[in-house]
């Protein structure tokens, strides 16, 4: 059984070992940056799963906004969901979740392709979902680069008119030093740019990159988007941690160890398997509503 709050800190497979596989697989193929990712579903975003990405759900009057969930970096839109969106749905939430950020050859690895145009494919699903649902406005729920690419969706392509909410789950909101690794990548030639050309999803998220320039420019957060921030003091993959908080107005930023002092969960159980971090963000989508979240959530 998976545990729900305090998970052991186990030796996950490092950031950088999954890059380095990443690469292996992405480098042999010459048209890999340049080809522009699909907004069309895979069979795996297409097909409805406990009860999720069912397009003939109808939000309720109690939850009115369906729930659009974004994946992280080297996920996609089952595996990182398979905890979250049943937790989800079982509260009367209509819940979807996209792919996006493929490379060719990967179809089942997203969050690999250029950041804004990943955000372009968001956008086209929001606009599916909302067509779907009838509802004038979705709330998104993303875990790592899932919580960060949706801010260029509402900064730049007019997503904040069709968004209440974004919850964001270990975001690198301002990008990463991967705990100071990204600092390295001139000792070793050619790598950032090998990095750039065959991954440039990864290279975007690096902290003082063009893009998280570009992003932050003028400020975290955009008027009529209420936004949460849920992070961990034992993330390993965006750090520091606190560079994941946003500052501005109708903004929330918790530390999961707030809430239950003993979590151990990092970057990847806070996203995939934490209770306390769901509880808080049922409290986030439904905040007139919102119950204390502790260890026992």
């Amino acid at each position: 059984m998976l545990p729900w709050t305090r998970a052991p800190r186990a030796r996950r497979t490092p950031f950088a070992a999954l890059l380095l596989a990443a690469l292996a697989l992405v480098v042999p193929t010459a048209a890999t940056a340049t080809a522009a990712p699909t907004a069309t579903p895979t069979s795996a975003q297409a097909a409805t799963s406990r009860g999720w990405n069912d397009f003939s759900c109808k939000p309720s009057t109690a939850h009115p906004r369906p729930v659009v969930l974004v994946h992280g970096t080297f996920a996609n839109s089952v595996d990182n969901w398979l905890v979250l969106a049943p937790y989800l749905v079982n509260r009367g939430y209509c819940v979807f979740s996209l792919d996006y950020g493929q490379l060719p050859g990967l179809p089942h690895i997203g969050g690999l392709g250029p950041i804004d145009a990943s955000a372009g494919q968001l956008a086209v699903y929001v606009d599916r979902v909302l067509a779907a649902t009838g509802a004038p406005e979705a709330d998104l729920v993303g875990h790592s680069q899932g919580g960060m690419m949706p801010h260029y969706y509402l900064k730049f392509l007019g997503g904040a008119a069709k968004v209440n909410a974004l919850v964001g789950i270990a975001p690198d909101n301002h990008g990463t030093t991967l705990l100071g690794l990204t600092g390295l990548l001139p000792y070793f030639p050619g790598l950032g740019h090998l990095i750039t050309e065959k991954t440039p999803g990864l290279a975007d998220q690096v902290a003082g990159s063009r893009f998280i320039t570009g992003l932050t420019a003028g400020g975290d957060t955009v008027p009529g988007v209420r936004y949460t921030v849920i992070a961990t003091r034992y993330d390993e993959v965006v750090t520091p941690y606190r560079t994941q908080y946003l500052d501005g107005p109708d903004v929330r930023n918790v530390l999961l160890q707030d809430l239950c002092p003993l979590s151990l969960s990092e970057h990847v159980a806070i996203g995939t398997i934490d209770r306390v971090a769901f509880h808080e963000v049922a409290n986030a989508l439904d905040p007139a509503h919102a119950t204390p979240t502790t260890c026992l959530s």
